[in-house]
């Protein structure tokens, strides 16, 4: 039983007439009447008898009729539904992001951008470390990560970096350095007799190398002071005096006594964020997310 067959045969029972609804189908009415006998067929039972004004139902007519009434309006609903799908229009994008790359700018403009372009979208959102969002794209929690990028990243990934930016030095406010003017940039070699607060390696495997790599460029190898887990804990250790940081130039937003920001002199040290997400069949919603991160990252 095809759908047209049901569309010819919900035509003649409205119209109750076969003249009439081969001439709203566009049909002519014998190979129209053909079509009525093979559904009456399939079914088993006649469902019209002829009176001198034209049809009516049978009883068996008038319950297939209540039954498939409304099997058109679902197709097209279904139809409608798959094409918009198709086309990232709707369903859902499970984003994630560590909690770095959640602070630069350009992560929420996107965020906001999608939400505009594409209303109809849920989105769900997860904060964690790098190395999770990797194993969650893995496993197919989510459709996307933001993510520092390193060199162990899994190759079933797609990955492209598309923000740069500057590392800074996060010095407490009675840190020597500290008395300088903010507008006031610092060679990276001071920081040498500083201890150095960072997040364990497993918890941000880039951010982690790169400060290592830039003190090593600049000529000395970092003390290493307590391990934080957190961007918010790596400032509480700075302000509590117990080391220094090198952390995006995004940080600065955050504003948290007893820690003040200074820029570092060329060569400027610096991290990226990259886009990742399976190169196996993305969903469209993802390409549609990742096209405006490209368009804002640009700018």
């Amino acid at each position: 039983m095809e759908l047209r067959h049901i569309r010819y045969f919900l035509a003649v029972a409205d119209e109750k007439n076969m003249t009439r609804a081969a001439a709203n189908l566009g049909i002519n009415q014998p190979p129209l009447s053909q079509q009525i006998k093979d559904l009456e067929r399939e079914v088993g039972a006649a469902l019209f008898h002829r009176i001198p004004q034209g049809v009516e139902l049978t009883e068996a007519g008038e319950v297939f009729y209540q039954a498939v009434k409304d099997l058109p309006a679902t197709a097209q609903h279904a139809l409608h539904m798959s094409q918009r799908a198709a086309k990232g229009l709707s369903g859902s994008l499970h984003l994630g992001f560590t909690g770095t790359a959640a602070l630069n700018p350009k992560i929420p403009a996107t965020i906001k951008a999608f939400q505009a372009a594409y209303p109809e979208v849920e989105l769900v959102i997860k904060e964690a470390t790098a190395l999770k969002l990797v194993e969650l794209l893995l496993q197919e929690k989510l459709d996307i990560a933001i993510i520092r990028p390193s060199s162990s990243d899994d190759p079933s990934l797609y990955i492209r970096e598309i923000i740069e930016e500057e590392l800074i030095a996060v010095l407490p406010i009675d840190h020597p350095l500290a008395a300088t003017a903010e507008s006031e940039t610092l060679a990276l070699q001071e920081l040498a007799a500083s201890p150095f607060i960072m997040t364990a390696r497993e918890d941000a495997i880039s951010l982690h190398d790169a400060v290592l790599e830039n003190c090593r460029a600049a000529g000395f190898e970092p003390k290493l002071g307590p391990a934080a887990p957190q961007i918010a804990s790596i400032l509480s250790l700075v302000a509590a005096n117990l080391g220094v940081s090198l952390l995006p130039d995004s940080m600065r937003q955050l504003s948290i006594a007893g820690v003040t920001f200074r820029s570092i002199t060329a060569p400027t040290p610096k991290v990226s964020l990259a886009l990742a997400y399976r190169q196996r069949l993305p969903s469209p919603t993802t390409l549609n997310f990742a096209s405006i991160l490209r368009e804002l990252s640009l700018d």
